[in-house]
């Protein structure tokens, strides 16, 4: 079936062109590189994955609660909206608000796809081609693996929405080199990062949990690389260079804090738009998910040397600025624990039931 025919709203033009502009870099030494960043790409090289083997697809989901989302997690509950939502009404405001967040995640994968290929193109290291180009066919795996599970567990997409395609846009349009990793790397892949971990962390549902718990173990590695050559990259720049990047860093940030409310799944439910961006920010646990979702952001930018009294400022005003002192390297090395202990868990269980196909073959063998 189509994608088109899925789309919960018309997604408008087929394709989105994004002028490009900036130089490619050819550069001619092949043999002098960071050994962190070269260990990195050997890192990259060896986790590379296949979404159709490590993922079980035969698990079942109820794309009625693909991820066994509480109410207390949804924006109209415990409103007069809610009071009026039959049980079936509620299942399809589940189904709606994974399609949503999954579609966001799916056109998130495909941007981080096309920033990574454009960093191989201009950044001017052959190292950091070397491992962009590990990157570019991560985020490829990413964004098929998002698109298998919303066409064939949860049936339905939603249209990208308007602030991150916004930051796509200023992001790729930007001539500067390093603008695709402060943009893709730190602000948009920091963002998908928490909000992969709350979802892998709180949902019930085995598929799911795979598919972010894998996807997060990729990332791990991304946000490395680019904390990596943009902390390098920044001691190099001016007071005012720095200055543009943390304006850049702070529209950034106002505008995905602004994307995170799901306002187009409740405008499907008849809800008017003022009402619905309403609704979403007097929710609780919204305010709270949003806060959550800068913990990779705010200590990575503090990394790499953003830190001026500006952006300071506008991290206070989100309330987020304490996240700075959080141990960006514990949380990843987590997400690559968790990656593996659930491969772990899943040898252990295809062992045991390998084997007892087997002791069930030869008992059966031996009463023929």
């Amino acid at each position: 079936m189509s994608t088109y025919e899925l789309y919960a709203r018309d997604p408008g033009d087929p394709q989105w062109q994004v002028p490009a502009s900036g130089a490619a870099r050819f550069g001619w030494e092949y043999d002098d590189g960071r050994e962190r960043l070269l260990a990195l790409y050997q890192k990259g090289k060896d986790k590379q994955w296949d979404g159709q083997l490590r993922i079980d697809w035969d698990l079942e989901v109820d794309p009625y609660d693909p991820l066994g989302t509480p109410d207390q997690a949804m924006s109209l509950y415990g409103t007069k909206h809610w009071a009026k939502l039959t049980d079936k009404d509620k299942a399809e405001l589940r189904r709606h608000t994974a399609s949503w967040q999954f579609s966001q995640f799916l056109h998130g994968e495909q941007g981080a796809m096309i920033c990574a290929a454009r960093i191989v193109e201009s950044v001017p290291d052959m190292d950091a081609k070397f491992y962009s180009a590990t990157q570019t066919m991560d985020e490829a795996r990413h964004a098929e693996i998002y698109g298998r599970f919303l066409h064939e567990k949860i049936g339905m997409l939603y249209p990208i929405n308007d602030n991150l395609q916004s930051l796509l846009g200023d992001t790729l349009r930007d001539s500067r080199w390093d603008m695709p990793y402060l943009g893709m790397q730190v602000l948009i892949e920091g963002l998908a990062l928490a909000a992969f971990g709350m979802i892998r962390d709180t949902t019930d549902k085995p598929l799911p949990k795979q598919i972010l718990a894998y996807v997060m173990q990729d990332e791990a590695r991304h946000v490395a690389f680019g904390r990596m050559a943009l902390r390098d990259y920044y001691k190099q720049l001016t007071d005012a260079e720095l200055r543009e990047r943390e304006e850049f860093v702070i529209e950034g940030c106002y505008l995905m804090r602004d994307r995170l409310r799901g306002v187009e799944v409740l405008e499907n439910f008849g809800i008017p738009k003022a009402e619905a961006e309403a609704l979403s920010e007097q929710s609780e646990f919204l305010a709270l998910f949003r806060k959550l979702l800068f913990s990779r952001i705010v200590p990575c930018v503090k990394d790499i040397g953003l830190w001026g009294k500006r952006l300071q400022q506008a991290y206070v005003d989100m309330g987020v600025l304490e996240l700075g002192d959080s141990d960006l390297d514990l949380l990843m090395s987590q997400d690559e624990e968790i990656a593996e202990r659930l491969d772990a868990e899943r040898f252990v269980v295809e062992e045991r039931e390998r084997v007892a196909e087997v002791e069930q073959a030869i008992e059966e063998g031996a009463q023929s």
